[in-house]
């Protein structure tokens, strides 16, 4: 938004961050912390985030005309008057000239500061060191350091960390990544249209809003490694096109934006692959199918029964992700006390499948009653997916608002065995089960803050057996019990033994080109509502 404040609250122009010729890293003044330094824009003081220590805020109440401040990271402005991301400048352009001022000494602290300077100085220091504790602290130490080639974060564009979130969480999905990333590009505006089936399909979808390619851009951007943070700004100018609720800079859903993503990808695909491109590996046969449904795509049952004719109904309804509920007994309380039950995944997806009965505005229209009655209703899970995405349902609706449940939530990060929840018996179920129900977690979606349209998001991802956190432009290691303690909003876990479609074949390298799955395209999560 305009701040009106700027003008007033802008005077520095540079960090005062050199000591002895040597930059300095910014570090909170306070607590000394390195994660989420913020420079105030009045007196150039560093401090730390609202979402670690929240000394930079503390500042702000306690001086005056302290308003407006800059993340050192990414070098975006916010005015806690306003409580608003600052999209505008000065008349003199002083904002621009302090990210200058801050780009420059990025650059230098990571030239005179790099991981591997810092790992030998540490090292020859004290060469004698030899007992147990003190190769666990320098194995700790390095493990802080270690940063590996492609790890790159993305800028906040202003409240778009909800974006961020999801787009490093699918980054990390190996199978869809390696797809998506494969795609051939769809820049050359003649070639897209030829791939389109008439022009209608064209116009409908947009010829100049491919939500597909600018993903694409953005996940060979993160895994080529060459920049510590990269702008999904494209991706976003294209998403304001296309789903016009997401357009301005508040804060939005995650969980709501990731489904409109994939549901959008799955239209484009749909209208794009199954026609000649000039990769062979991507000509495929016309299908209501595509890489979102081969990857995230599963299949529910969904059985109602009358409560006075005992007549059963039964339906199918494909999924893209599992909506589960905070059962009532955790969702009251937001820690428990010593020796109550803490609320598990398993209590969650089991609440999901238990047997209910469907309130009065509800009743079902039974066939054989030929009227509404009461009726029972009962989730199975007929055909798990590649990929599961769980999203915890922790807003709810008050009398006049979205509250959020604080409620802690155990998840396994390893070994979540699916099959109580899946129909037995079924063939359709043995053969996408391919012998194993069981899950790991791939990446997590923490939404940070009390309010449903306020508050922070990040995410968590495991790569190559390291856990990371993803803070819009910041990434840094991280322990499994860190990603284990997480107040966890969305879950991705990648089947232990992925089953993927019969015809992916090979390209010209050798290695796997993924093509889609012949599965129905879901239009909605289920138990979203």
């Amino acid at each position: 938004m305009e701040c009106p404040h700027l003008e007033e609250c802008a005077r520095i122009l540079e960090p005062n961050l050199q000591t002895e010729n040597n930059p300095q890293e910014c570090v909170c003044s306070v607590c000394n912390t390195e994660k989420s330094p913020w420079i105030c824009l009045q007196c150039g003081v560093i401090n730390c985030g609202r979402y670690v220590n929240a000394h930079a805020k503390k500042h702000y109440e306690e001086a005056e005309k302290h308003d407006v401040c800059m993340d050192c990271h990414n070098y975006m402005a916010y005015c806690y008057t306003c409580d608003e991301f600052v999209i505008n400048d000065t008349a003199s352009g002083h904002l621009e000239k302090l990210r200058k001022s801050l780009e420059s000494y990025s650059r230098l602290a990571s030239k005179s500061q790099s991981p591997q300077k810092r790992r030998g100085k540490r090292r020859r220091r004290d060469p004698s060191e030899s007992s147990e504790n003190d190769q666990k602290r320098r194995k700790k130490e390095d493990k802080k350091l270690y940063r590996p080639p492609r790890t790159p974060g993305l800028r906040n564009l202003g409240n778009t960390c909800f974006m961020n979130a999801v787009l490093q969480s699918l980054s990390n999905i190996q199978h869809f990544c390696g797809y998506i990333k494969q795609l051939p590009s769809l820049e050359d505006k003649s070639v897209k249209v030829k791939r389109y089936n008439h022009a209608k399909k064209a116009r409908d979808l947009g010829e100049d809003s491919l939500v597909v390619e600018e993903l694409r851009k953005i996940l060979v951007a993160l895994w080529q490694g060459n920049k510590s943070a990269i702008s999904p700004e494209s991706l976003f100018s294209v998403i304001w096109k296309v789903v016009p609720r997401f357009r301005g800079y508040q804060q939005q859903d995650a969980h709501e934006f990731m489904r409109y993503l994939l549901d959008r990808m799955h239209s484009e695909l749909l209208q794009l692959l199954p026609y000649p491109t000039s990769n062979s590996q991507f000509i495929t046969q016309k299908s209501t199918s595509t890489i979102v449904t081969a990857i995230f795509g599963g299949l529910l049952q969904n059985e109602v029964n009358c409560l006075i004719c005992g007549m059963e109904s039964k339906k199918h309804d494909p999924f893209l992700d599992l909506s589960l509920d905070i059962p009532n007994q955790f969702a009251v309380r937001q820690k428990p006390k010593e020796g109550e039950p803490v609320c598990k995944l398993s209590d969650c997806l089991q609440s999901f499948t238990d047997i209910e009965e469907l309130e009065d505005s509800e009743l079902y229209m039974c066939s054989s009653c030929k009227q509404r009655q009461r009726s029972t209703k009962k989730f199975w899970i007929r055909r798990l997916p590649n990929v599961l995405c769980l999203h915890v349902k922790r807003f709810r609706w008050s009398t006049y608002c979205r509250v959020k449940l604080e409620t802690f939530v155990e998840f396994p990060l390893q070994d979540l065995d699916m099959n109580r929840y899946v129909l037995n018996n079924l063939h359709e179920t043995r053969g996408s089960g391919g012998g194993s129900n069981l899950y790991d977690l791939a990446a997590v979606v923490v939404h940070h803050g009390s309010g449903a349209g306020s508050g922070h998001y990040t995410s968590y991802a495991i790569h190559e057996g390291q856990w990371f956190h993803f803070n819009d432009s910041t990434v840094t290691a991280c322990e499994p019990d860190v990603v284990a303690r997480c107040k966890a909003y969305i879950l991705f876990y990648v089947r232990r033994q992925i089953r993927l479609p019969d015809y992916l074949v090979a390209n010209g390298n050798g290695t796997s080109a993924p093509v889609e799955n012949r599965m129905s395209a879901p239009s909605t999560s289920a138990k979203h509502k």
